[in-house]
């Protein structure tokens, strides 16, 4: 399946390509210049990969334990108090805990246990595709040369702030249940099997991921669409404060996320085709807007809605950089990311 899938969009780079074919150098065939990206685009593609499995497998493997330990759950009995006041039901905070350590995945399977409105899942929603997958999107952010304690501390705010101010906005509406099947109190054994099965197919998926967009960025490059995707985006992205040169970066982050998009995004800043400061503007956008069609589907799955889980984040994003522009032209250099923590 993963194969397939890599071939898939290896096919569809090669026929983008062709369509935006432009400025040929004298002596160099199309399939020469395309098999001459492949090969370019694998080792920093493999170099990611590899960082990125490390990096999830230590990460979901510890939250494994504390979950199985009760940790996670004494978590998220202290944020009690602070989800009734955005009215959300106490036992929702699991939810947005689970989502913030590990994933979009993780927050659905504990969602659908609860018995909430849909008012109320929407509210959880913005939540979590706020602030999830903390740590290996922080890290990913690091790399491409923005402060990891900045991204936490962001996107933990715009998740509470998004909160307060759905539940200020949103109609009030009677309790429609979501819940299924409450999962079972597992064995050791049990879980280990499930880490190792659901952890297992995230590695495949991310490795297949991860190499065909670095194919799909190096041929996009070759053939000038990334250019030409500056200039169609150019308009949209001023609106939300972002240089035009980041607007192929913006499209995989907001339709693949931060990690399957890494590798394009890693690689873009290290080659200096993206400066730092341009980078740092970007991810403060996409730290609160990404992943717009997986992670925003599996919750449109379970009630919530879309227009408030879209509409909410690319607003809350664009007050964000602009505060951010405004901070570096005022500030100077002093406020710009001094060490990357």
């Amino acid at each position: 399946m993963a194969n397939s899938k890599l071939q898939l969009y290896i096919y569809l780079c090669v026929q983008i390509c062709t369509l935006f074919y432009m400025e040929k150098p004298q002596g160099l065939s199309v399939k020469f210049r395309i098999i001459n990206s492949v090969k370019q685009s694998i080792p920093p593609a493999l170099k990611t990969a590899w960082w990125m499995i490390r990096l999830s497998i230590i990460v979901s493997l510890t939250v494994t334990i504390l979950q199985y330990f009760g940790v996670i759950g004494w978590m998220s009995e202290l944020l009690n108090p602070l989800f009734n006041m955005v009215g959300l039901p106490g036992e929702s905070a699991l939810v947005f805990i689970t989502g913030y350590f590990v994933n979009i995945y993780s927050a659905i399977a504990a969602a659908v246990t609860l018995d909430i409105s849909l008012r109320a899942i929407t509210i959880l929603a913005v939540m979590c595709l706020c602030a999830h997958n903390m740590i290996i999107e922080t890290a990913v952010q690091k790399k491409t040369g923005s402060s990891a304690v900045r991204m936490v501390i962001l996107r933990t705010t715009a998740a509470i702030i998004s909160a307060f101010a759905l539940n200020w906005i949103l109609p009030a509406e009677t309790t429609v249940s979501t819940a299924q099947a409450a999962n079972e109190a597992l064995c050791l054994k049990d879980i280990s099997l499930n880490w190792l099965l659901s952890t297992g197919k995230l590695l495949v998926r991310m490795f297949t991921l991860i190499i065909a967009l670095n194919i799909l960025q190096r041929l996009l490059d070759e053939f000038g669409v990334i250019h030409l995707l500056s200039k169609l985006l150019r308009p949209m992205l001023k609106i939300f404060g972002l240089p035009a040169k980041t607007s192929f970066l913006w499209i995989v982050g907001n339709i693949l996320g931060l990690a399957y998009g890494a590798a394009v995004m890693i690689e873009e800043t290290e080659l200096g085709k993206i400066s730092k400061e341009d980078a740092d503007l970007l991810n403060h956008h996409i730290a609160i807007s990404h992943s717009n069609l997986e992670d925003v589907s599996l919750f449109l799955s379970v009630g919530a809605s879309l227009w408030w889980m879209l509409i909410s984040r690319w607003v809350l994003a664009a007050i964000i950089v602009w505060l951010r522009r405004f901070e570096l032209k005022y500030f100077g250099k002093k406020s710009k990311t001094k060490t990357v923590t």
